[in-house]
């Protein structure tokens, strides 16, 4: 059997699989970033733990090729991370270290973009022509699958849907505008807004279970337990983070016309509890011939997606080429 490995690399944590054709992860390892560490040693211990995950099959299985999803900006056909935030890279040639370090044909491209990938093929996506895929975590991003191929756009930006502007927000992004849809709807964005409505007097259940300070280990898992609770603060947030989701998704659609919309990331944990709204005011917004077929449904797989999608992308270019 062939193999391939595919490696997500979050400003946190690092996560290598063993990945067969049909998308089954054989081996997992997660380890620290340490992205203070500098890119060559973050490149390093990626290269140790294809090293590690490869070593245990090789007597048995080849492992023909790595995929790599990186967060922010990439070029993929350079094999540069042109700028990622949270890593503190700019201009790093992932492809060409890596490549040197493992002697193994490499591939890198955005981390969102392979998450949707890898659900697209061998996940909640599987057998559908036009997949539109999102992930609710951090940030908000999208990704879109044509015909089993990425759609990419000019500069290979395409999906930043998170930095939509919304009409009624007014919150500063970290990118530098004003609005954008990921500064509410977010799971780190809908537990910010928790915060500063506690701290501007709003009650909620939320003040008991983290009293004073220790509001600070307020998680967006948290949210959903309060809702379920009946909490009307944490009702209201889930639900304007549905609903916002659901009104960027709406023009998405109108543009791509997808045969069904993906909702992966920490943030669709929430289940119903944020796809209700979202796929309400979805509907409400597209014209009938979008909305008959239309599937909005969450993520297959959701951890595992990001090294499925980086190593059946990886494979199927080195099949290709």
């Amino acid at each position: 059997m062939v193999l391939s490995i595919g490696v997500d690399v979050g400003g946190t944590n690092i996560v290598c699989g063993a990945v067969d054709e049909n998308g089954r992860v054989l081996r997992k390892l997660k380890r620290p970033t340490h992205a203070h560490s500098g890119h060559s040693a973050v490149l390093g211990r990626i290269a140790d733990m294809v090293r590690e995950v490869r070593d245990e099959f090789q007597s048995e299985h080849e492992v023909s090729c790595v995929g790599v999803g990186i967060p922010g900006l990439v070029d993929p056909k350079a094999g540069i991370s042109r700028f990622a935030g949270n890593l503190n890279w700019r201009n790093v040639p992932v492809v060409d270290e890596l490549e040197t370090l493992l002697g193994l044909p490499v591939r890198i491209d955005n981390d969102v973009r392979l998450y949707v990938y890898g659900e697209a093929v061998a996940g909640a996506g599987r057998g559908f022509g036009q997949v539109l895929g999102i992930t609710i975590g951090t940030g908000i991003a999208a990704a879109m699958v044509m015909d089993g191929q990425l759609h990419y756009g000019y500069k290979a930006m395409a999906g930043e849907i998170g930095h939509v502007r919304m009409d009624g927000v007014e919150e500063p992004c970290a990118c530098g505008l004003f609005g954008c849809l990921e500064t509410v709807a977010s799971a780190s964005g809908m537990v910010r807004q928790v915060k500063k409505a506690i701290l501007k007097g709003r009650k909620s259940v939320l003040q008991e279970w983290y009293p004073g300070d220790s509001i600070d280990r307020l998680s967006a898992a948290d949210l959903s337990k309060a809702m379920d609770e009946g909490d009307i603060l944490a009702t209201e947030v889930l639900t304007r983070a549905g609903t916002l989701n659901g009104r960027a998704l709406a023009a998405a659609a109108m543009v791509l016309s997808p045969e069904v919309i993906v909702i992966g990331g920490g943030g669709a944990l929430a289940g119903e509890r944020i796809l209700a709204p979202l796929r309400d005011e979805l509907f409400r917004l597209l014209l009938p011939d979008f909305r008959e077929g239309l599937r909005v449904v969450a993520a297959e797989h959701n951890d595992d997606a990001g090294i499925i999608g980086s190593a059946l992308y990886a494979r199927q270019y080195h099949t290709r080429s």
